[in-house]
Parts: C-alpha cells; structure tokens; sequence
C-alpha cells in the first residue's frame, strides 16, 4: 500500500526540496513522479534544454474523455539570500496556525493539497480526468509553462478548464496584469574625467534614458487607460537596476539598466517598450554615435509573461466559484502562468491558498486555515469529476 499524506505532511516534504530558480527542480519532480506511481498514475516530463529541469504532467483518470480540470502550479521559488529567517527556510514550521517555509505560500501548499489527495482520486472511477501540471521556472518568466502548453497542444484530448493555484486567499481570479522585463545596456567611450565632453558617458546616457522611463510612468498614471478592476488601476512602469561605472574619474564606457512593464490588458507592451526604445535611438544615439559610432543602446526582452482575462460569464469561472465557495471574482496585479494557458485555449482561473503579501519574505507562511480551505475545495473537485456528465 502507498504512503499517503496530508495536506501538511505533504507540504513538508515539497519545502525540503530547495527548489530555487537558479537550481535544479528534478530532484522534487522525480520524487512526485515516484508519489503518482504508487498510485498507477503515469506521468510524463518536459524537460528544458539543458535536462536540468523539467514539467510533469499526468492525467488521473480517463485520458480519453474531454473535459476535466488541470490543476497548475510551479515548484520553484525565489532565493531566501539577504533575508532574516527565524528558522530553516527549507524545514517547515508550525506555529501558531502558520505553516512556515520557503513556497508555503508561492505555490507549494496548492500543489501539496491536490497531491494529498491523490488517494481519493485514485480510489473510485472518475467521469471526467483531473490534470496535474507543475512546472519549473515560474519565477524567471514563466519558461516552464511555455513547453507544458505546446505539450497540451498535442494531445488528442485538452482539459476543459485549468486552475492555477496562486495564492489569492482561495479567491476566484479572472484577471491580472502581465508583465515584460528589458535589459538595456549602454556602451560609451572611456576617457579620463578631464576630457568628458570629448567623450561619451554611459552612465549619464542611461541617466537619460531612465528619466524617460519614469516620464512614461507619470503619463500612465495621470491618462490611463484605467481598469478600476486592478490595483493600482493602470499600467506601471519601473525601473528596477542601474549599474556602471568604476570610478569618479574616469568616463564610464557601459551601464546596465532593468526595468519592467506591468500592464493592464488594455496596453500593448510591445507597443509601449517600443516608444522606450525608439527615444533612446532617435534622441538619445545621434549625439553618442557622433563622437563614437561604436557606442549607443542594445536592448534586450529578458522575460515576458502575457497579461490574463477571463469572462466572469465563462463556464470555468461559474465552476471554480461554486466548488471554492467564492461570493464574486476579482483581478489582481501579479502575474502568473494563466495567460499562456488561457492563450492556449484552456479556460483558466487562478484560485489558490494564501495570500501574495506572504510570498517572497522571510518566514513566508500559509494557515492552516487556508490549507483547509483549499482541501475542501480539492474534495469538491473529485466528487465533481466523479459525477459530471
């Protein structure tokens, strides 16, 4: 007879695995992979490039019919470096009716709550399948997620509607805004500091450039467009990193700047990086290039994760809101991988256990509470898919 788990059993033993972005998730996916057999479930894993990572998808129940949910979360999470933990980020602890641990939150307790009841799952024929899909790479761009998409895509039967278990208080999500990051790195002529306007500083060219930027916040902020559904209910724009230089006096010939869009689904970003860019080659180059036609700006899409709307009418929304007990839907400003699923003709909404101001800080936790939650809302999920038509 397999091992069972609870919720929280099972939550121990995902956190122990430091899954971090930078590192390997196999160990974890091969660990689940080993969990479904136990259990007759099969599963098959996508791996990236470099086999250093991998998704795992697996369909308990009848893989032939159409239909059913898929139950989406991402194993990795951010780094705990620099930050102040009480205790071992990767041991959870309990206290006070708070599950503590590195991915408590951001999204281990949705993925150890549908894989708790597996057993269930297992134990009487389904009507309709119930898809695990975990991912890799969430954090970095969604990466993992792209592949599991083309995966689906494939397959002669789809699920009917995807849930993605971000933490929103076990709330039904319909919406949320996307996100693109862009590196640009500028390259000046080094001199020393006595000849500066014989030459051409990087510094102060991505100075410029960064001024720009946080104009186009501004204008964002003051003439919209404006979605009163989001907070804050316009597209933000952010610069995040600027480094360069060596030292006060010399020239600096190279500085990298990072910035970000979140945008409302009402803006293009594509559009919007665009201006970004075309300032820096129109206004800014021509003086740089004049001295030095070697300098100017490279910009770089350093990840881009779709913004995500579903119609409050939509079936799929209808569904995770009886089975979750939610009384209405909402939007959110974090991104997740439900964009991708939905572009990908997968009705999706996001409800999961937790809440997102506990993600990515020391002690990050969930209650016990939510957990509990989630589990009611994981029974309902099996009866239903034991009984729909």
């Amino acid at each position: 007879m397999p091992k069972t788990f609870t919720g929280e059993e099972m939550l121990a033993k995902l956190v122990s695995f430091d899954t971090t972005s930078v590192r390997s998730n196999l160990e974890l996916i091969h660990w689940v992979q080993e969990y479904l057999e136990g259990f007759g479930v099969k599963s098959n894993l996508i791996h990236n490039a470099q086999k250093t990572k991998a998704n795992l998808h697996a369909v308990i129940g009848p893989e032939d019919k159409q239909g059913g949910v898929m139950l989406s979360g991402h194993t990795d999470v951010v780094p705990v470096e620099g930050q102040d933990w009480s205790s071992d980020p990767f041991t959870l602890r309990a206290h006070d009716g708070l599950l503590h641990g590195r991915g408590t939150c951001d999204m281990k307790g949705f993925i150890a709550v549908a894989l708790s009841r597996l057993p269930a799952m297992a134990e009487k024929p389904l009507a309709r399948p119930i898809h695990f899909a975990f991912s890799y790479d969430e954090e970095v761009g969604c990466l993992g997620a792209r592949d599991i998409v083309t995966h689906l895509e494939k397959l002669p039967v789809k699920p009917g509607f995807c849930v993605v278990g971000e933490p929103t208080g076990m709330k039904a999500i319909t919406g949320h805004k996307g996100i693109c990051d862009f590196e640009c790195v500028v390259h000046g002529r080094e001199a020393h500091s006595s000849l500066a306007p014989y030459n051409v500083n990087a510094v102060e060219a991505a100075a410029e450039l960064v001024a720009y930027i946080k104009s186009v916040a501004r204008r964002m902020e003051s003439e919209g467009p404006f979605n009163k559904q989001f907070d804050p209910p316009f597209t933000t724009v952010h610069t995040g990193l600027i480094k360069g230089g060596t030292a006060v006096n010399i020239v600096p010939n190279r500085c990298e700047v990072a910035f970000e869009i979140r945008n409302i689904p009402e803006v293009d970003t594509d559009a919007l990086a665009e201006e970004i860019r075309q300032y820096a080659f129109k206004n800014l180059e021509p003086r740089m290039k004049a001295i030095d036609p070697k300098t100017g700006f490279h910009f770089h899409t350093h990840a881009k994760v779709p913004a995500f709307d579903i119609s409050n009418d939509d079936p799929a929304v209808a569904m995770v809101m009886a089975l979750s007990g939610a009384n209405a839907a909402e939007k959110v400003s974090f991104a997740t991988e439900a964009g991708l699923f939905q572009n990908g003709g997968i009705p999706t909404v996001v409800c999961g256990p937790g809440h997102i101001a506990q993600a990515h800080k020391p002690d990050e936790y969930v209650s016990q509470e939510q957990m509990t939650k989630c589990g009611h809302f994981m029974d309902r999920i099996v009866e239903k898919m034991r009984h729909v038509a």
